[in-house]
């Protein structure tokens, strides 16, 4: 799921390129503006068949969102990291076991972080 926005397309680009992903994004006019609850509900009307989401959006709302989606249960060095800031170019990952349209807050749990530099 990425957002419309030109940056955020440049981003999933180069991002799907250094993955040797040939995927097409779902592109996503609302992600843009979504504030934490809007984009909640975005992740929740995603397709249930699919086993692997990666999102591209908008901060502050992408910060907000992974740290409520945050179970507290995950890697403890993540953790640290990620509550020291989600600037641009920040990758949380999570697992979670169950139906995207039944995601939580604190029901996912943090297992990366990571800040991508040029």
């Amino acid at each position: 799921m990425v957002s419309a926005a030109p940056r955020a397309l440049e981003t999933w680009t180069a991002l799907a390129s250094g993955a040797g992903w040939d995927l097409q994004p779902s592109v996503d006019e609302g992600l843009y503006t979504a504030g934490t609850d809007t984009a909640l509900d975005l992740l929740r009307g995603s397709p249930a068949e699919a086993r692997v989401l990666v999102v591209v959006g908008h901060n502050p709302t992408m910060a907000h969102l992974v740290q409520l989606l945050d179970d507290g249960e995950g890697d403890p060095e993540a953790s640290t990291a990620m509550a020291s800031g989600f600037p641009t170019s920040a990758v949380a990952v999570f697992e979670y076991d169950g139906a995207w349209a039944d995601l939580e807050l604190t029901s996912a749990r943090l297992v990366a972080f990571h800040v991508g530099r040029c």
